[in-house]
């Protein structure tokens, strides 16, 4: 029994009060650079509207990227900073990345149908797979341009643009990080997410610039490209953690306390005798979930039905990220799932319910 999440539930509030271990600058960094995620978010935004509002984040922080990194780039041609050169390409390749993250959800627009059965959700979480893969190929850059530097190192001029410059790219950065971030945990998106730490990091290697532009006005030239050297590494730790959540995505990983929850909600509803089986999957930044519920064995079809029903509408307000819910009516008993138990061993390694 499967139905397209269309209720209003923009009064219902769904908050997690979470308490985390670490505290002080450890646990800020942290958070800073991996923010903690429950596997999912509690939007309730439509798909059209958590759509529209994704292109709206990744439209405002394509323009303003792109401004950074092209007065950036003025700033380096006439200092020759390659610190502020490696934060400038990686400025550039952050913009860049707003484009396939367009077009995901623009695609994730489109209807169902035969072919695509699922809709087009996965192209976000492909996108996501693209971002990942550019920014560590910035990061080769860094590398490369840094350790060019400080084999063959060379004058700096202009440093008090140079610093100048440094302190915009944080400011650029950390507003595009904060957009995306923000707008990424509303909707859902693993993919926005992770973009959004993509320009964190971006904005914390611009102090990493600034920082490199003191050490040479105290007289340590090398302190440039080591600072890009830095921010290299600044950039893989990234890489690590969006590569992390997007093979969650992939594999359909998502938070156990998701599964619980549902499991609990389901459980709490009357006539619901046992709640299993329970399959939770991303697309893109909606979610799709199976269960089987055990209803009495004696029921009528009309009432077992209700019961499912009553199911999907408590989910549809517990999770308001899903879009779609599926619930399998199991009459309670072994002895009506004989028929299939043999290949429910082979498939699950379980015995049958």
């Amino acid at each position: 029994m499967s139905q397209h999440h269309s209720d209003d539930h923009d009064d219902h509030d769904h908050n997690h009060d979470h308490e985390h271990a670490e505290s002080g600058l450890k646990g800020w960094l942290g958070h800073l650079f991996s923010p903690h995620e429950h596997g999912h978010y509690a939007t309730a935004l439509d798909p059209a509207m958590s759509n529209a509002r994704g292109i709206w984040a990744v439209k405002i922080s394509l323009v303003v990227l792109l401004l950074t990194a092209v007065f950036q780039l003025i700033i380096v041609a006439i200092s020759g900073s390659v610190a502020l050169l490696a934060d400038t390409i990686h400025n550039f390749s952050d913009a860049l990345t707003a484009i396939p993250l367009w077009i995901a959800f623009t695609l994730a627009r489109r209807p169902r149908n035969d072919r695509y059965t699922y809709g087009y959700g996965r192209a976000e979480d492909l996108a996501g797979v693209l971002i990942v893969v550019m920014i560590f190929l910035s990061a080769l850059e860094v590398f490369q341009q840094s350790i060019d530097r400080l084999l063959h190192p060379q004058p700096l001029s202009n440093l008090g643009w140079v610093a100048a410059a440094a302190i915009i790219g944080f400011i650029g950065n950390e507003a595009v990080a904060t957009l995306r971030t923000r707008v990424g945990r509303e909707i859902g998106s693993a993919a926005l997410v992770a973009d959004g730490l993509h320009a964190r990091a971006d904005g914390f290697t611009s102090l990493g610039v600034l920082i490199g532009v003191i050490g040479v006005a105290l007289g340590f030239p090398l302190a440039d490209p080591l600072v890009g050297l830095f921010i290299g590494v600044a950039i893989l730790i990234v890489v690590w953690n969006a590569a992390r959540d997007m093979w969650y995505r992939l594999m359909d990983a998502v938070d156990p306390a998701v599964s619980q929850s549902i499991a609990q909600t389901a459980a709490q509803v009357p006539g619901v005798q046992a709640v299993h089986d329970v399959t939770i999957r991303w697309l893109g930044h909606r979610q799709r979930a199976e269960l089987n519920v055990d209803v009495p064995g004696e029921w009528p079809t009309t009432q077992s039905h209700q019961v499912a029903e009553d199911v999907r509408h408590a989910l549809f307000h517990a999770q308001p990220a899903l879009v779609e819910v599926m619930v399998h009516i199991d009459p309670e008993g072994d002895a009506y799932h004989a028929t299939t138990a043999h290949h429910r061993e082979a498939s699950h390694g379980e015995a049958a319910h």
